[in-house]
């Protein structure tokens, strides 16, 4: 990305500080299958412990039971989503289920399993509440200089006050390069900082995705390091897999979830990163940073 982007420093420090999202808590005997966890998320009985003040729609903290089996999650319902200028009202929730659905198909797991069910608040969406790894390395940072050091990649010059800053980096982590593709096929408009949970084990967890899906491009994401770079081998392999499952299966299920035309779109952007075999770069009709940025 251009080193002449510019955002605004928020809660970042000089030299490697990186930020903090919401604590998460998780509860349970960590024992279930990927499809037992999603039928406990879907079906389970939902009490409201708590509510994350900081999230710009309603974002609830819950407990999920069922057959002697209970866990730690996050309800969002549809009746609690802010309006947008760009997105059709109450349709967050299902954008957030089909994120899930399409971070599956592609293998890399990425985002907590996520549902969109009933709850106490009526129809919305339950994801599972992710212990982040407080010993984790940081993957923002700020530091001086025009340039970032081997092991990062630069995303613009953030304001540190004093009329000072700084420049703004990413790790150049493989996981976050797979979440950068990830972000690029979904059409995510609000990848922040604050959305990157590194899990135990050297997971990392995506949250977030209720503008996502829209048929223009509205691409906004603090992990531009990659940009115009070719894909990884990797990454072309499971773009030419997701191709063709969007033609099945997966591109059913969507359909439960998004319009024709939206599932449509994302089939185009699948097949446009294969055509280019690159990373898109930032367009200039569209404000490329999140705001805020983390």
């Amino acid at each position: 990305m251009p080193a002449s982007e510019r955002v605004p420093q928020s809660g970042l420090k000089p030299g490697g500080g990186r930020p903090v999202p919401p604590a998460p808590r998780a509860e349970g005997d960590g024992q279930l299958s990927a499809a037992d966890t999603l039928r406990l998320l879907g079906e389970g009985r939902l009490t409201v412990r708590g509510q994350v003040r900081e999230a710009s729609n309603a974002v609830l903290y819950c407990a999920v039971e069922a057959d002697g089996h209970r866990a730690a999650c996050v309800y969002k319902p549809v009746a609690g989503e802010r309006p947008l200028w760009d997105f059709p009202d109450g349709t967050l929730a299902a954008r957030e289920a089909a994120a899930y659905l399409v971070s599956e198909a592609t293998g890399w797991q990425l985002v907590p399993p996520t549902v969109l069910r009933d709850g106490p608040y009526g129809e919305g969406m339950c994801q599972l509440w992710i212990e982040a790894d407080p010993e984790a390395s940081g993957l923002l940072a700020l530091v001086e200089g025009e340039e970032p050091e081997p092991g990062w990649k630069a995303i613009g010059f953030a304001e540190v006050g004093e009329g000072r800053t700084a420049l703004l980096v990413h790790a150049d982590d493989p996981r976050l390069r797979r979440l950068a593709v990830l972000d690029a096929v979904i059409n995510n408009a609000d990848r922040k900082g604050g959305h990157l949970l590194p899990g135990t084990g050297g997971r990392l967890y995506a949250i977030d995705h209720g503008v996502t899906f829209h048929t223009e491009d509205k691409l906004r994401t603090l992990l531009w390091g990659w940009a115009g770079e070719p894909l990884t081998e990797e990454a072309v392999t499971v773009l030419t897999r997701l191709s063709a499952e969007l033609a099945g299966a997966l591109g059913t299920r969507l359909a439960d979830l998004l319009t024709a035309d939206e599932v449509d779109a994302l089939r185009a952007r699948v097949a446009a990163l294969l055509a280019t075999g690159r990373h898109p770069e930032p367009g200039g009709s569209w404000p490329a940073i999140p705001w805020p940025p983390v």
